[in-house]
């Protein structure tokens, strides 16, 4: 995902400003595409540009709120249903994992344990926003919490597999 396509995919349902927009990245989209608040002003300005937004309304001390184009929904739906997803293909820890014999066994339990703590610290954080989002009907909420789910299983498998593959370690005396 972009911060582009965020940015659409949050105009779709309906104008904010920046810092409503910002509002809206940090109740929902920021455990998947955080984005500083200088990176959404620098791209509600191309996507102005660009003409797939609009001003819709301009208010005190230079405020704008922003409306999607119909340009803008075409951009939106053309990444939505042609546009092959980026998947992750470059992990650091995972990379780790391939050198461990480079470690005494001690270590190499050492890091997988690091990393089972560390996605169970994760999956903490995650029960923890969950619990404090007040989730609605709105399609937001609803593929929020589609998400929500998904960040949960994926911490929970991670911390799961880590323990695992301290205990292979273990049980092989690091062979």
């Amino acid at each position: 995902m972009s911060l582009r396509h965020a940015v659409l995919g949050l105009l779709a349902d309906r104008p904010a400003s920046g810092y409503d927009l910002m509002k809206r990245f940090e109740t929902s989209l920021s455990h998947a595409w955080p984005a500083t608040q200088s990176q959404v002003y620098g791209e509600l300005g191309k996507l102005a540009k660009a003409g797939m937004l609009e001003v819709a309304a301009e208010g005190p001390r230079g405020r704008k709120e922003y409306a999607i184009t119909d340009e803008g929904r075409a951009e939106l739906r053309q990444w939505l249903t042609e546009a092959p997803p980026e998947t992750v293909r470059r992990s650091d820890a995972l990379l780790r994992v391939f050198f461990l014999d480079h470690l005494t066994p001690l270590e190499a339990v050492a890091y997988l344990t690091g990393e089972a703590e560390r996605a169970a610290h994760r999956h903490r954080h995650l029960e923890e926003v969950n619990d404090r989002i007040e989730w609605d009907d709105d399609a937001l909420s609803v593929n929020g919490r589609l998400a929500m789910e998904y960040g949960l299983r994926f911490t929970a498998m991670r911390e799961e597999w880590a323990r695992w593959a301290a205990e292979q370690i273990s049980a092989s005396g690091g062979r």
